[in-house]
C-alpha cells in the first residue's frame, strides 16, 4: 500500500467524512464533496486508500496485536515499575476511561469512507476512463469488493474486542443507533465479506503486482470469512452458552454454514497460489540481519542456513519471495511527525523488545511482553518453531550473551523473536535493520525504527482452519510437516496445539481462548499457573485470574457511552 496515497487520503477523506454538521456547513474552500469526489478511478482509489489509513491507530492499547498478546495467557505484562497499563491488561483490569477509545473511533472512521464509496460506486461511470465497458465494469468490481472487505474487516476487528456493534452502514443511518447484538453484527460482517468475495477477481498471487501488494483480495476474503464463522460460533456456543453452527446475514439474505465456508477455504488452498514458506523462521526479520550486517551477528540464523523471504509478497525487492502472507498491516518509513510516527511504524518491535538492553543483533524496547516459562518448557525442542519464535537471553548463539537483568519488571529470560527490535552496525553506527534497509530519513529516533509489517493473515492459517473445519488431519500436517515434525491423526486438542505453536505472539491466541471457551478454563492455559519472575531485580510470583463475568471483551470507551447520551450500555464486568 503506497504510504504517500495513505496521507493524501487522510487530508481528503476527513474532509468527507470524519466531520460533524457545523462543519459540513462551513465553507467549502477545496471544492471536494460528494457531489463532485467519487467520479474518477483516481477518485476512488485515493478514497480506498483512505480507507486502509483506519488500520493505524495513536493508541497503544487500541493497536490489536499488542491488546490482543497482552491479553493472552502467552505474555506477562513485563514493562517497568511505572508501566502500569501494560500490566492491567494483563490482569484484566482497566482504572481507565478510554483506553480502547482509538480502536473504536478509527474503526468508524473508515466504515464512514467505506459508506460513502459504496454510494458514490452507484452512480459513478467509469466507461470514459477504460477501453471497453468490460474493463470498466472490472474495475468498479473489484474496488468495490475491496471497500465491503475492508468495511466488514473493521467491523470484525472492533466486534471481537466489543462485542456488539452499532451498524452505521450508510452515509444517511442515523448515529444515535443503539449497539446491534452480537448475531446482528457478525451477520453484517459475513455479509460484507461474502459480498467481497462475490465481486473481486480470481488473480493468483503470484500474479499481483508489487505496488498492489497490501490491499486485499478475494482469497483474504475467503480466509476471513472463515475466520470471522469459527469465531463468532465459537465464541456463542461456548461463551454464550447458546449452541451456534452458522452466521444469519442481514435482511432475510440467508445464511453462511459450516459448509459455504469449508467450500470457501478449499477454493482459497487450490487456487489462490498461496502457499507455505519451506522454512518458517524465514517469515521473520532476524533471518536477514547476517546478511544486511555483512557479518554473523546471529550466529544460530547463520547455521540454520537462513534466508528471509521479505514482506513486500512473492514478486517483492528484498528477500527470496514471500508466498505465504496473504494480508498484513503495512509499515513503512516517512517524514512523520512523532504522533504520526507512532501509528505508521510497528510498536510492537519496540514495546515488546528487550528492556534496557542494546545488542547487536537484538536492540532495545520497553520490555513488555515478557513469556510465559510454561509455554517454553512444554514445547518440543525438535519443533522448529520454538527458537524460531522465543528469544532467550544470555545465549551465544543467540546474539544475546551480553544481556543484563534486572531491567524490568515480571522478566522470565524471555522475550519474542518474531517481533522486536533489531540492528546491526552501519555507516551510520549501529542504528535499525529497518533504519538501513529503507534509507530511513527522517532523523534517527530508536522508537521509530520498525519498519516491519505485522501480519493479519497467513496460508497457515487457512490451512489450519480447513483441517478444524473439516476435521481432516491433511493441512494440519502441512504446518507440522514445515516445523520439522511427524504426521498425526486429526483432533481438536491437536489443532489447540499447532496454532498455540504456529502463531504465538501473533495476535491470535486470545481470540482462540475466547472462541474455545478455553479462556474459561484454567486446564487449558496458564493464566492461573504461578511462575518464578524478577521485578526490576527482586525475585517474585507471578500469575493472572481471568475475570469470567467480562466475557472475553474489553469495555467500550465512557467518552463514547457519554457522547451518545446513554444509548450504549458498558459490556458486562467493567
Amino acid at each position: 500500500m503506497n504510504r504517500i496515497q495513505y496521507i493524501i487520503a487522510v487530508v481528503m477523506l476527513l474532509v468527507l467524512a470524519g466531520c460533524d454538521d457545523s462543519f459540513l456547513e462551513a465553507e467549502n474552500r477545496y471544492g471536494l464533496n460528494t457531489d463532485t469526489y467519487y467520479k474518477t478511478p483516481d477518485d476512488m482509489d485515493a478514497a480506498v486508500s483512505g480507507i486502509y489509513n483506519a488500520l493505524y491507530v495513536n493508541g497503544v492499547h487500541s493497536d490489536e496485536h499488542l491488546a490482543a498478546n497482552l491479553l493472552s495467557d502467552l505474555m506477562l505484562g513485563g514493562g517497568g515499575p511505572d508501566d502500569k497499563s501494560a500490566k492491567n491488561v494483563d490482569s484484566f483490569q482497566d482504572p481507565n476511561e478510554d483506553t480502547y477509545k482509538d480502536l473504536w473511533v478509527e474503526t468508524y472512521k473508515g466504515i464512514f469512507r467505506a459508506n460513502n464509496i459504496i454510494e458514490g460506486m452507484e452512480v459513478a461511470d467509469f466507461a470514459p476512463y477504460f477501453d471497453t465497458d468490460q474493463e470498466a465494469l472490472d474495475y468498479k468490481n473489484k474496488t468495490l469488493g475491496e471497500v465491503y472487505f475492508m468495511r466488514g474487516f473493521l467491523l470484525f476487528r472492533a466486534a471481537k474486542f466489543f462485542g456488539g456493534m452499532p451498524l452505521i452502514m450508510s452515509s444517511t443511518t442515523p448515529r444515535d443507533l443503539p449497539r446491534a447484538t452480537i448475531p446482528e453484527t457478525y451477520g453484517q460482517i459475513a455479509s460484507d465479506l461474502q459480498r467481497a468475495i462475490d465481486l473481486m477477481p480470481t488473480v493468483s498471487a503470484t500474479a499481483i503486482p508489487v505496488e498492489e501488494y497490501g490491499h486485499a483480495n478475494r482469497w483474504v476474503a475467503q480466509a476471513y470469512l472463515a475466520r470471522v464463522y469459527l469465531f463468532f460460533t465459537g465464541y456463542m456456543t461456548n461463551i454464550e452458552k447458546t449452541a451456534t453452527t452458522e452466521i444469519t446475514l442481514p435482511e432475510g439474505a440467508g445464511t453462511i454454514t459450516q459448509a459455504d465456508v469449508i467450500a470457501a477455504l478449499n477454493d482459497c488452498i487450490a487456487n489462490s497460489g498461496y502457499a507455505l514458506e519451506s522454512d518458517f523462521r524465514n517469515l521473520w526479520p532476524y533471518s536477514y540481519v547476517n546478511e544486511r550486517a555483512g557479518e554473523v551477528v546471529l550466529p544460530w540464523a547463520d547455521t540454520e542456513g537462513l534466508a528471509w523471504a521479505g514482506q513486500d509478497g512473492p514478486n517483492g525487492t528484498f528477500g527470496t519471495g514471500n508466498s505465504e502472507v496473504m494480508f498484513s498491516l503495512r509499515y513503512a518509513y516517512g517524514n512523520w511527525d512523532w504522533d504520526k510516527g507512532q501509528s505508521y511504524n510497528n510498536r510492537i518491535c519496540l514495546f515488546f523488545g528487550i528492556r534496557d538492553n542494546s545488542m547487536v543483533p537484538f536492540g532495545q524496547g520497553w520490555g513488555w511482553g515478557t513469556i510465559h516459562p510454561l509455554l517454553l518448557s512444554q514445547w518440543d525442542n525438535t519443533d522448529q518453531r520454538k527458537l524460531g519464535s522465543i528469544l532467550q537471553l544470555g545465549e551465544a548463539d543467540q546474539g544475546t550473551d551480553g544481556y543484563q537483568a534486572d531491567k524490568g519488571d515480571h522478566e522470565t529470560g524471555m522475550f519474542n523473536k518474531k517481533y522486536t527490535t533489531l540492528q546491526h552496525d552501519g555507516a551510520e553506527g549501529v542504528k535499525g535493520l529497518f533504519f538501513y534497509l529503507y534509507n530511513m530519513v527522517h532523523g534517527d529516533p530508536l522508537q521509530l525504527w520498525a519498519a516491519q509489517d505485522f501480519f493479519y493473515m497467513r496460508f497457515a492459517d487457512v490451512l489450519l482452519m480447513q483441517s478444524e473445519l473439516t476435521g481432516d488431519n491433511t493441512s494440519m500436517n502441512l504446518v507440522r510437516v514445515r516445523a520439522g515434525l511427524p504426521t498425526i491423526a486429526y483432533s481438536l486438542d491437536a489443532i489447540k496445539e499447532e496454532r498455540m505453536h504456529e502463531f504465538a505472539f501473533e495476535g491470535l491466541r486470545w481470540f482462540d481462548l475466547v472462541r474455545w471457551g478455553d479462556v474459561e478454563n484454567d486446564a487449558n492455559n496458564f493464566y492461573s499457573d504461578q511462575v518464578d519472575v524478577r521485578n526490576s531485580g527482586v525475585a517474585g510470583k507471578y500469575s493472572v485470574t481471568y475475570r469470567p463475568e467480562t466475557k472475553g471483551l474489553v469495555p467500550v470507551p465512557e467518552s463514547e457511552i457519554r457522547l451518545s447520551n446513554g444509548i450504549y450500555q458498558q459490556n458486562p464486568g467493567w
